[in-house]
């Protein structure tokens, strides 16, 4: 099965910028796809993880966390559809977030950020590496965000549900991008 790949903090604010495009080409032989500018990839001929973590490491300007979780469990989360079937609000998003590693802490769930006032995130559900939420789109919201590390006791990166789910089209094999 493929593995997917998430750099945290990448191309962000002018920071840790890169071209993931580039590296994508350059790792072709491992049939890359890139998903977007947040350093989300599809590695559809993994083989040994160390080697592609190091050589992903070896090719980026910038040291970086690189999680890698296994397509299969991204799309079955997408079947089981942690946020149900009612449609989101216009002003919130929906957002997965990847822990680094499983099996740290677990707060009880859910959770909204801050805890007094009006919230800019809710953590609603977690799962093995994946913390469910959503949140407003407020300049106060990356920090929040940046609250799950301590929350969860392992380094989290976040993307909107809406690359997850352009992720789980690229492992059916529905978007045909050229690896």
């Amino acid at each position: 099965m493929a593995l997917v790949v998430f750099l945290r903090g990448v191309n962000v604010g002018g920071h840790r910028r890169f071209r993931p495009s580039v590296v994508a080409k350059k790792l072709r032989g491992y049939g890359v796809v890139n998903v977007g500018a947040t350093g989300t990839f599809v590695v559809r001929r993994a083989g040994s993880r160390a080697k592609l973590r190091a050589e992903l490491a070896r090719l980026l300007p910038f040291e970086t966390q690189i999680v890698l979780c296994d397509g299969r469990d991204l799309l079955r989360l997408e079947t089981e559809n942690p946020f149900g079937s009612e449609p989101p609000r216009p002003d919130v998003v929906r957002f997965m977030s990847i822990l680094s590693r499983a099996g740290g802490p677990r707060p009880s769930l859910p959770i909204c950020l801050p805890a007094d006032g009006p919230w800019f995130v809710r953590l609603l559900a977690s799962e093995k590496q994946f913390v469910f939420g959503v949140y407003r789109r407020h300049m106060k919201t990356i920090g929040y965000l940046g609250r799950l590390d301590k929350l969860f006791g392992a380094p989290a990166t976040t993307r909107g549900w809406s690359t997850i789910l352009s992720v789980t089209r690229i492992l059916r094999g529905e978007d045909r991008r050229q690896d």
